[in-house]
C-alpha cells in the first residue's frame, strides 16, 4: 500500500513539474482582447518579435517582445503587469499620474524605463537606476539604487 501512495505522488508530483513552466507561441490575435486594445493603442508602430503565453500549474500569462526590445507582459485577463521599455521609456499615458507627478518633480532628468504592477504595489525603474516601490495609493513605500 505504501508503494502504491508513493508511485501515486510521484506521478502526481512529475505531471506536475511537466505541466509547469509550459511556453508555446502565439499570434497576437490569440491575446486576450484587453491586451491586443492595450498593444494597438500603445505600441501600435512597433514590429512584435515574439508572442507567447506561459502557463503555470495554477496561472497563465501573456508576454509580447518587440524588435526593440520592448517587452509587455500580461495576466490571464490581458491586464498589463510590466512594460518594459529600455530605448524610449515607458509610455506616459499608462503611467499613474501620481507615479509620474513624483518622477518629475524628485527625479526631472529620468525617464521611467519599466513598471509593473502587482495587487498591491507598483515599481519603476528609472534611467538614473534607481527604483521605486509606490502602494496602491501611490505613496512611496521603498527607494533602491
Amino acid at each position: 500500500m505504501k508503494k502504491l501512495a508513493l508511485f501515486l505522488v510521484s506521478v502526481f508530483v512529475m505531471s506536475g513539474i511537466a505541466f509547469a513552466d509550459n511556453d508555446r507561441p502565439i499570434q497576437i490575435g490569440q491575446l486576450p482582447t484587453k491586451a491586443q486594445t492595450f498593444l494597438s493603442t500603445y505600441f501600435k508602430s512597433s514590429k512584435v518579435a515574439l508572442a507567447k503565453q506561459e502557463t503555470d500549474l495554477f496561472s497563465k500569462s501573456y508576454d509580447v517582445i518587440f524588435t526593440t526590445g520592448e517587452k509587455v507582459e500580461f495576466d490571464k485577463s490581458g491586464d498589463w503587469t510590466e512594460v518594459s521599455c529600455k530605448v524610449n521609456g515607458v509610455p506616459s499615458a499608462i503611467v499613474p499620474q501620481g507615479i509620474k507627478s513624483y518622477v518629475q518633480s524628485n527625479y526631472p532628468d529620468a525617464r521611467i524605463l519599466s513598471i509593473e504592477r502587482d495587487r498591491s504595489n507598483y515599481e519603476v525603474k528609472l534611467s538614473n537606476r534607481w527604483e521605486i516601490t509606490f502602494d496602491s495609493q501611490m505613496r512611496v513605500i521603498d527607494i533602491d539604487d
